[in-house]
């Protein structure tokens, strides 16, 4: 019988923090897996007894584990949570133990090497867009799907299913100048999947700074931000990824550092706390962090200047969790919506309950994923709306996902492409995603 206990010494999670948990209940309603499952021990006070038993010497078993991996790390409970615990830290530091320390099966060690062996990894990303841009057009996509083989592999399904339609690459210079009086110099953090499967996102947060008064910088030699790494658990990569952005944009000398993707800005906003240990970067990377803004913040703070054009369409904002959860902004892009003349936002129903995305959730548990997909495309098209706006590529391929399979039609843009559409005068929202 295994007596060793299930956390090292090696950064666990914090027994003050374990001990701030009352076991109140307010996080239920909040919690997707608890929505789903009714399950005490895959709600948030349940995975902290958890954690409660590891420190107190436990072993780590299957079934402990399998509650820790069925977290989405959504942060809903962070909000919720009358005492202020700190889940956020928590579960970041059990996953890291898990990560470290649990023997996986084979199936599951592949899959996740596999996964980490692409997503983090831009050039990576960028030699599947030729391949699946062939699937996507050719009509092999709709005759594997009458194969039924996506059905008989969910994870293959999830990850067919979530790709998004592939329009053409699109480059951005290195340096653009803002356009009238500059006000701010920026670095644009270009991301991995969001640069090659979400380009017109980056291109439209240039043009939305520019033409807002910054001077934009995006080096080409910017790679992960580490978030992926960080969620899941991978704390030497993660560190690793950290210090390679934090020594890109150093060297470039921008005043902020600007992100379009929640998860990749909640990462970054939390460089001090990964690398409070590493003598070499811990004060770099606490003044790294106190320079990180996403899109919309940085927005806000600075006001705008540029006009904007009416754009009459009724669109339904998406709170993606790590902005609003993990980053605590929630006001910053429907303030910047309400100032579209025309546009009508509406707000989507149960808006704390995650999309299921949560960086690799749904590949890695595809069930659930899917489950809480379903919601929420049936919360957004109850809406009415013509467009869903949201501030994260894994909410927009989620929830494209869900509402192609519900049949439902919808179009899906990043918030900044709204703001880019109203500046310049034109109505990017044509087409809406559809059902097959």
């Amino acid at each position: 019988m295994d007596i060793t206990p299930a956390f090292d010494e090696h950064r666990p999670p914090s027994a003050a923090l374990v001990d701030d948990c009352v076991h109140c209940g307010f996080c239920l309603p909040t919690c997707p897996t608890y929505s789903i499952w009714g399950e005490e021990m895959d709600s948030p006070r349940g995975r902290i007894y958890l954690m409660e038993q590891g420190l107190s010497g436990e072993p780590m078993t299957d079934s402990m584990v399998q509650h820790f991996d069925r977290c989405l790390g959504c942060m809903a409970c962070v909000t919720a949570c009358p005492s202020g615990v700190q889940y956020d830290k928590l579960i970041e530091a059990t996953r890291a133990q898990v990560e470290r320390r649990h023997d996986r099966t084979r199936w599951d060690k592949a899959l996740r090497a596999a996964i980490f062996a692409l997503f983090p990894y831009p050039r990576r990303l960028r030699l599947l867009r030729g391949p699946l841009r062939v699937y996507q057009r050719s009509g092999l996509e709709r005759a594997v799907r009458r194969t039924g083989l996506l059905e008989r592999v969910p994870k293959l399904g999830t990850l067919e299913s979530l790709a998004p339609r592939l329009g053409p690459r699109v480059a951005i210079p290195e340096r653009l100048p803002a356009s009238g009086t500059r006000r701010a110099v920026v670095g644009l953090l270009l991301g991995c999947v969001q640069r090659e499967f979400f380009p017109g996102v980056n291109a439209a947060t240039a043009r939305v700074l520019q033409a807002e008064g910054c001077d934009v910088v995006t080096p080409a030699s910017q790679a992960c931000c580490g978030a992926l790494s960080v969620h899941i658990g991978r704390e030497n990569e993660a560190q690793r990824f950290a210090r390679g952005v934090i020594d890109t944009f150093d060297a470039e000398g921008v005043e902020y550092v600007v992100v379009n993707a929640a998860g990749c800005g909640s990462a970054m906003k939390d460089y001090a706390e990964l690398l409070a240990d590493d003598p070499a970067y811990a004060t770099r990377a606490r003044a790294f962090a106190d320079r990180v803004r996403d899109v919309s913040e940085l927005l806000v703070e600075l006001g705008p200047v540029a006009p904007r054009h009416p754009l009459p369409i009724v669109a339904a904002y998406h709170d993606a969790c790590h902005l609003a959860h993990a980053q605590g902004i929630r006001a910053q892009p429907r303030q910047l919506l309400a100032g579209i003349p025309g546009l009508e936002v509406r707000e989507i129903a149960d808006p704390e309950i995650c999309c299921g995305s949560a960086g690799v959730y749904n590949v890695l548990q595809p069930e659930p994923a899917r489950e809480l997909g379903d919601r929420k495309a049936a919360a957004v098209l109850a809406t009415g709306a013509e467009v869903m706006v949201t501030a994260n590529p894994g909410c927009l391929m989620q929830v494209g996902s869900a509402v192609a399979r519900s049949g439902g039609s919808i179009a899906l843009a990043h918030t900044v492409e709204v703001l880019d559409a109203s500046i310049r005068g034109i109505n990017l929202f044509g087409p809406p995603h559809k059902g097959d």
